[in-house]
């Protein structure tokens, strides 16, 4: 099977820090790619006017996967899912010959139990977690780990996690990166524009976003 590590986010836009997190990834878990799974909105969060339309996020995730296995992706947003359970369950579905592991930030594992089906998402697949300055310890002492505690999976076991049965989680440790996609429109407020009227070809299913 193709290994494939899935990466969410929305991506406003794609950065360097998310290229360096997502090549480290595909290393220490010897994946053969990763597809960054471009969102059309986070139902966790409220609609913000700093938000770039999805065409013009999905622009920028390519543009910063140029040259690594790296896939920039929509597909969500053409499944028609709105929550990561879904569009999850869907991947494997559709895709019967790639094994995933989801890839998430410390940061999301604090707040993972206000994600739908928490638990489910754990139970679907491996999930391997990036250390982020900041966030390790509230990570750690969240109520989502007070049930995961007992899945988590020694980081030397990394290369073995296609065996794992799942719930199953892994952190692994990556050097601190200051880069974020908020110091990115705090620098370049209209950076979208650089991808106005420009044709978008999906990095997964090859559709064309106008």
């Amino acid at each position: 099977m193709t290994t494939t590590g899935l990466l969410g986010g929305s991506f406003n836009p794609a950065h360097g820090g998310h290229r360096s997190i997502s090549l480290f990834a595909l290393d220490a878990l010897a994946l053969d790619e990763i597809w960054w799974l471009v969102s059309p909105g986070n139902p966790l969060k409220a609609a913000s006017k700093d938000m770039a339309s999805h065409k013009a996020r999905l622009a920028s995730a390519r543009k910063m996967a140029r040259r690594a296995p790296i896939r920039a992706t929509a597909i969500e947003a053409q499944m028609g899912t709105r929550y990561t359970i879904n569009t999850l369950r869907k991947l494997v579905r559709r895709y019967p010959n790639r094994r995933f592991i989801w890839i998430m930030g410390a940061d999301n594992v604090a707040n993972f139990t206000r994600w739908r089906r928490w638990r489910d998402i754990a139970r679907l697949m491996p999930i391997a977690v990036i250390a982020r300055p900041g966030y390790d310890d509230d990570a750690v002492a969240g109520s989502a780990m007070a049930w995961l505690r007992r899945y988590v999976r020694r980081p030397d076991q990394r290369l073995y996690w296609t065996m794992w049965s799942t719930p199953a989680l892994v952190f692994l440790r990556f050097r601190p990166d200051p880069r974020s996609a908020t110091a990115v429109r705090q620098a370049n407020p209209h950076w979208h524009r650089d991808y106005e009227g420009k044709r978008v070809i999906d990095g997964v299913t090859h559709k064309v976003l106008l």
